[in-house]
């Protein structure tokens, strides 16, 4: 009898649940494009560089929503990119956009080849924010007895060097020659400029996504276990 009552409660708190993690999806997802295209709202100036924290809700989605969450969110982050690399573009705007030509090239890849670059550089590279968001809070959560403050740090700066360094690796070898081309450096620096951008701007915004995830996650999560 016990049983029986208890059963419409919880069904009930589950179904509660499911609504919040659809709306709060939704919510990170408009967050996501509204930081895309806003100038400025989706960086944080550390003087001499702007620290990007677009990321940074696809990695606060994946610790609380879970990985397929988490990875659409990363899809989204991904296709918007390639939208606005597409639709504003840059010197580099190419690595991210098959729409986009290759400056400096006598002969352009095939198109189909240029599809399956951008869905490596641009697309995978920001799914796996999430899923490598998730696999991070998931080990510690589960593994560990780290605080949760001190795990939610780590997440954050997991899922934000996912970015750089899957972005960075992408580019230097499917697109080094053409991007050491659009840099204005010699090829057989490639490798060095590469590292540095993965430690001038990628560390510094591995360091802010820690301290932003960390004090986010902090609160969103007293919220959600009230729901």
């Amino acid at each position: 009898m016990e049983k029986a009552l208890k059963r419409p409660e919880r069904s009930s708190m589950d179904g509660r649940n499911r609504q919040f993690q659809m709306v709060f999806t939704g919510i990170l997802t408009g967050l996501i494009i509204i930081m895309s295209f806003v100038p400025f709202l989706g960086f944080i100036p550390l003087g001499v560089i702007n620290a990007t924290i677009i990321h940074i809700p696809v990695i606060i989605g994946a610790v609380l929503l879970g990985p397929k969450r988490g990875a659409f969110l990363g899809l989204v982050f991904g296709i918007v990119s390639m939208w606005k690399n597409t639709m504003s573009p840059n010197l580099t705007s190419f690595v991210f956009s098959p729409f986009v030509p290759i400056p400096m090239l006598a002969e352009e890849p095939s198109f189909f080849s240029r599809i399956i670059k951008c869905l490596i550089i641009c697309i995978f590279s920001r799914v796996m924010i999430g899923l490598s968001a998730w696999a991070v809070h998931w080990f510690f959560k589960h593994k560990t007895k780290l605080a949760p403050s001190a795990a939610n740090m780590i997440c954050g700066a997991a899922g934000s060097l996912t970015n750089t360094i899957l972005v960075m690796g992408g580019i230097y070898l499917l697109y080094g020659e053409a991007y050491a081309s659009a840099r204005e450096v010699n090829v057989s620096l490639l490798s060095k400029v590469i590292s540095g951008v993965i430690l001038t701007q990628g560390i510094p915004e591995a360091v802010v996504a820690a301290i932003l995830c960390a004090a986010v996650l902090g609160c969103l999560k007293k919220v959600w276990h009230n729901i």
